[in-house]
């Protein structure tokens, strides 16, 4: 097991119930292998917005609060048991495993940490903003693994959207070795099919004539120019083309018409990977799930290794020109609860486009 080797007071801005924020002083343990991060730049997600807006059922509230929101952001080391030096740029990879958290090896831990099954499903682990305190706080203290060195050639406007990214580049793991010749058709036209499709892209290596993405508002389609692009409404997704792989990234109340039209869009043996957040049960045609041979993939989140996979992939320019358009013109300074609050209400009230990025002023 770890050893305690001091301790750090975090002012921790936790949301103690929906549309209410407020500043807690806590003491955060720091053991060996673990870093203290100050936390520099974060952005929202429709994660977060759904604990603040009470959209969360009841007995998921009451058995989460308070906690501090965020997951998806950066910071620099300040101190901790750590090879890291002081001022390292890191980028936070908020799945922490069971093993690293408990100072065990990884085969002690769970068949994820076994490698049984994807490492981001450790039994053990506690995710950020989620299980505990997220990255809403001046100090946070996670193991050394989790805190991913950003290159110099990457900029921090960049190098928060690793999260996301990260996500995504997990989620397509499973058919990367059907990706040199695939077919791909992505469902969404916001930040995470927008993310996702940039990954196929530049990650993977999906050219723009096999990938295509689907959505229902023209103008957000627009920033889609490395990949095709069609109008749900206007489709024929039963006489149309066909692909061989499908990623849903709509989620909500949307999920439902995505994963069947994504079913109608499969060729026979095809692959449908699932990234969409509902909070209701979803009806899908299994009928032609089983008469097509389909195989449907679930994925959330990712692991530290996807992070280090991302940011090289974040080094390319074409790559980093492309997220950009995710970039807001301003960024929200946060240095009190209050101003956190303010950010939440406004995120959750006007849902653009681009990302709302978080300026911590500790």
């Amino acid at each position: 097991m770890s050893t305690t080797t001091q301790t750090v007071d975090s002012r921790s801005l936790r949301l103690t119930h929906p549309h209410h924020v407020e500043e807690m002083t806590m003491d955060r343990t720091v053991t060996e292998g673990f870093v203290v991060i100050e936390p520099t730049l974060a952005s929202i997600c429709h994660a977060d917005l759904r604990y603040f807006g009470g959209l969360r059922k009841p007995e998921v509230l009451a058995r989460k609060l308070p906690m501090a929101l965020l997951h998806e952001g950066i910071g620099k080391v300040v101190g901790g048991s750590s090879k890291l030096q002081a001022g390292q740029r890191v980028a936070i990879a908020p799945n922490l495993p069971g093993y690293l958290l408990n100072g065990i090896k990884h085969d002690e831990c769970c068949p994820a940490c076994r490698g049984d099954i994807p490492e981001n499903y450790c039994y053990n682990g506690k995710f950020l903003g989620s299980t505990i305190d997220g990255i809403a706080q001046s100090r946070l203290v996670i193991p050394e693994a989790c805190a991913i060195p950003i290159p110099d050639s990457i900029p921090d406007d960049i190098a928060v959207l690793a999260e996301l990214c990260s996500v995504s580049y997990r989620a397509i793991r499973p058919v990367a070795d059907l990706l040199d010749s695939a077919q791909v058709a992505v469902f969404g036209d916001g930040p995470v099919g927008f993310l996702t499709a940039a990954m196929l892209h530049y990650a993977f290596g999906v050219s723009t004539e096999r990938l295509t993405v689907f959505g229902a508002i023209q103008e957000k389609l627009e920033h889609f120019t490395f990949a095709r692009t069609e109008m749900v409404q206007e489709y024929d997704f039963q006489g149309g083309w066909k692909v061989d792989v499908v990623l849903e990234c709509t989620g909500g109340r949307f999920s439902e018409s995505a994963i069947n039209q994504g079913i109608d869009l499969l060729l026979p043996g095809g692959h449908l990977i699932a990234m969409g957040v509902s909070e209701e049960l979803v009806p899908i045609n299994t009928r032609d799930v089983l008469e097509k041979g389909i195989t449907i993939h679930g994925s959330s989140r990712s692991s530290h290794s996807d992070f280090r996979k991302v940011l090289e992939v974040m080094q390319q320019e074409e790559c980093q020109e492309t997220l950009r358009q995710l970039v807001p013109d301003d960024y929200i300074p946060v240095s009190k609860a209050e101003d956190f609050a303010g950010a939440m209400e406004s995120a959750l009230a006007h849902r653009d486009w681009k990302k709302m990025y978080l300026d911590f002023r500790w």
